[in-house]
């Protein structure tokens, strides 16, 4: 696998929601840190995606917004 995005995350599914259109899947990351994805349904089914897959948390972005109370 090769990607421009500099910020790859390898960890397990713990989670994985389907909603009508949309699921929200949940990976840890390291013992009790996730990261949660908005994806198709499509996808989570194309890539296989079930509880207990190893998967990757891609992340680019040219923001990070950062906001305090």
């Amino acid at each position: 696998m090769k990607l421009s995005a500099r910020n790859v995350l390898k960890g397990k599914v713990v989670s994985v929601e389907k909603g009508a259109t949309t699921a929200h899947v949940k990976i840890e990351i390291a013992s009790g840190q996730t990261v949660t994805s908005a994806i198709t349904n499509e996808s989570v089914d194309a890539l296989g995606l079930k509880v207990g897959s190893e998967a990757y948390a891609v992340i680019k972005s040219s923001d990070v917004i950062i906001a305090v109370d």
